[in-house]
């Protein structure tokens, strides 16, 4: 419940406190006077957007604090919790903005996003301005309504989340399947590429094989001329060569050793000398024996190098990094191998979350169409009640979610009306006129109120365009919901005025240039002069206070 509120340098508030009780609180005040003014301040709190045009001309800035109370409002204390700003029992929202347009938010003293204040706001004070009959004319509002009065808040949220998963699998989905042709072509292309690679059949270290088999081959000549060149030197020459030396210096050693021992570790290390010598001939003689010139075999690897070498420049890889290239592109093929399947898992997703989608529209379908009866059954009464006797009122709700699909399920939700005997049920737009649809309207947001779990409601002027017997019994709807719920209403109708259960009134006063709003509490005597003055306009006499008087007690 809305406790109190204080208003400093706010548009033309200079200064302005006020308490409110529990019942029903008219507001009263002559035209001009901003009896919306509170309202509007009290918006700021509530989140609405700032602007520097709602500073008081000439100071530096606006502030608004309104206090609430929260035994019964259990909704707004676990929204404190669970964003950790809770203070006890009591909430205090508060809003500064500066004559630069800048504003600054606060929930008990800590400073958070506007965005907060407004989901919080949400939670205390329910509000229907003056034009609300024409927001009725809206679909998007009608099934706004249906749903306020069902209260089956957990299925709407339901739906939007199985709506949203749905929207993005599918969104997947038709970007995956936008760009399988482009995947289809780059498969193509690895097919090729890897079967030109699968062709060559490369070997992980085949290349550098090949490759000392090549140069081996092209230089056979040259080997076995400088290989035999070599042999002749160390064993094979007629006239001189190393082993024959070697052995001739070796047994001049022995004999030398024979005499001096200090000859036989050289005769010893020339030996050593000799047998490597004699080995190492050997070893040559025997790759001569083995070289193979067989040109055929040096053609063939002419032409796979040359093929190597090829693709490996239309790969842009060096051609030992061929075989590694050819395992990456075999990779890359299978992935995308796998597009269908994942296009057809996807499909599957995206089919069985339209499934559950329509369950749960179906469920949300059948929760309004049953609250709907309710409602056609009590807005009819209210019409009745308030002068349209022949008035008859239907909310048709239907279907639509296997093509209409949205984050509120498939209904098409709209308000039908007749207002004379004979007259079928028609959209309200079609049927209504201003006084009627203002008193519908109020109908409307009277009964859906007390359902609505916000424990304050503040009615802006939305007995626009009723008057006589009709005001009254208007006055009689607000008052019994202010039995239960804090309400309060900005009127100039007294038959309204006169049935709240405290009635404050709003002055302006001009002094030196400067305008100023203030409001306050009147009392029994000041009450029935403010009715008198609203009965009777600027005469006042003693029949319109009598008729004043009468219009409180009746109360």
């Amino acid at each position: 419940m809305l406790a109190d509120i204080t208003i400093q340098n706010f548009a033309i508030v200079k200064s302005l406190e006020l308490e409110f009780s529990k019942g029903m609180t008219a507001i009263t005040g002559e035209t001009g006077a901003g009896k919306s003014i509170s309202i509007d301040a009290l918006g700021l709190c509530l989140g609405d957007r700032a602007d520097a045009n709602m500073v008081r001309p000439g100071e530096k800035r606006a502030e608004i604090s309104a206090s609430f109370t929260l035994e019964q409002n259990s909704a707004a204390r676990r929204w404190l919790q669970d964003n950790e700003l809770e203070d006890g029992d009591d909430c205090i929202l508060r809003r500064v903005i500066t004559k630069e347009g800048r504003s600054r938010a606060y929930i008990n003293g800590n400073p958070v996003p506007a965005s907060q204040q407004k989901a919080l706001g949400q939670l205390l004070i329910n509000i229907h301005g003056q034009h609300a009959h024409q927001q009725l004319l809206r679909p998007e509002h009608q099934i706004t309504l249906l749903d306020q009065y069902a209260g089956h808040q957990s299925l709407l949220d339901k739906m939007a989340t199985r709506y949203q998963r749905w929207r993005r699998t599918k969104n997947e989905l038709k970007a995956l399947i936008k760009k399988k042709d482009d995947i289809d072509a780059q498969q193509q292309l690895l097919e090729y590429q890897v079967g030109e690679l699968n062709e060559l059949a490369l070997g992980e270290e085949e290349y550098q094989q090949i490759e000392e088999e090549h140069k081996r081959l092209s230089n056979s000549g040259d080997i076995a001329m400088t290989s035999q060149a070599v042999v002749d030197l160390l064993s094979d020459g007629e006239e001189t060569n190393t082993l024959s030396l070697l052995t001739a210096a070796q047994q001049r050693l022995s004999e030398l050793a024979a005499l001096d021992s200090h000859f036989s570790p050289l005769a010893e290390m020339l030996e050593e000398a000799r047998i490597q010598t004699q080995e190492t001939s050997q070893e040559v003689s025997s790759y001569l024996d083995q070289l193979d010139m067989d040109p055929q075999r040096l053609q063939y690897l002419d032409q796979r190098m040359s093929t190597i070498m090829s693709l490996a420049r239309k790969h842009q890889v060096q051609p030992d990094a061929l075989y590694e290239t050819h395992q990456q592109l075999i990779q890359e093929l299978e992935k995308l191998g796998h597009n269908d399947e994942a296009i057809e898992q996807l499909q599957a997703d995206v089919d069985r979350q339209f499934a559950d989608c329509l369950d749960t529209a179906e469920k949300l379908s059948k929760s309004r169409r049953r609250y709907a009866k309710e409602l056609n059954k009590l807005i009819t009464q209210s019409m009745h009640q308030l002068s349209m006797e022949h008035g008859s009122f239907e909310i048709q709700v239907e279907n639509k979610a296997k093509t209409h699909l949205s984050p509120l399920g498939g209904d098409a939700v709209a308000f039908l009306v007749s207002t004379n005997p004979g007259q079928p049920l028609q959209p309200l737009a079609k049927v209504a006129s201003g006084g009627e649809l203002s008193r519908i309207s109020l109908a409307i947001q009277v009964i859906t109120a007390q359902k609505v779990e916000t424990p304050s409601l503040i009615f802006d002027e939305v007995d626009v365009g009723i008057s006589g017997p009709t005001a009254a019994i208007v006055g009689k709807l607000l008052r019994q919901l202010g039995d239960s719920t804090q309400v309060m209403c900005v009127t100039h109708l007294p038959q309204v005025a006169g049935c709240g259960h405290q009635q404050m009134f709003v002055a302006k006063d001009t002094d030196k240039g400067s305008t100023t709003t203030r409001m306050y509490p009147l009392d029994y005597k000041a009450r029935i002069s403010e009715l008198a003055r609203l009965l009777g306009g600027s005469e006042i006499t003693d029949r319109t206070l009598a008729n004043a008087e009468d219009l409180l007690v009746a109360a």
